[in-house]
């Protein structure tokens, strides 16, 4: 028998996504609602806040393992947008046809 442990993932991280999105931070594993996630803690740069994302394994492209410095460097190079409520713009109102009289026509 093979009495070997795993420990819970836990290193600073280049983390693509899908191979469109690149993020670096501290990189765990998470568990919610039952399922396993990966939690990626972005640390805060240049006057922004620190960010924490929750992403599927399934999405992940690749897993770059760095150091906490080159990690830092590259999370304030590409900070992910913030979210937030999408606002959109009152639509205009339609205008009511006028009504000409017949004399006018």
């Amino acid at each position: 028998m093979n009495d070997t442990t795993t420990s819970a993932f836990e290193e600073w991280v280049i983390l693509e996504i899908l191979g469109h999105r690149r993020l670096a931070g501290r990189l765990t594993e998470a568990s919610i609602a039952g399922g396993s996630f990966l939690r990626i803690d972005i640390p805060a740069a240049d006057g922004q806040p620190a960010i924490t994302q929750y992403y599927a394994p399934s999405s992940v492209y690749a897993i770059t393992p760095t150091t906490e410095a080159i990690a830092r460097r590259a999370a304030a190079l590409s900070r992910p947008a913030p979210v937030s409520r999408w606002e959109l713009a009152a639509a205009d109102t339609p205008s009511t046809p006028e009504l000409y009289d017949d004399e006018e026509l």
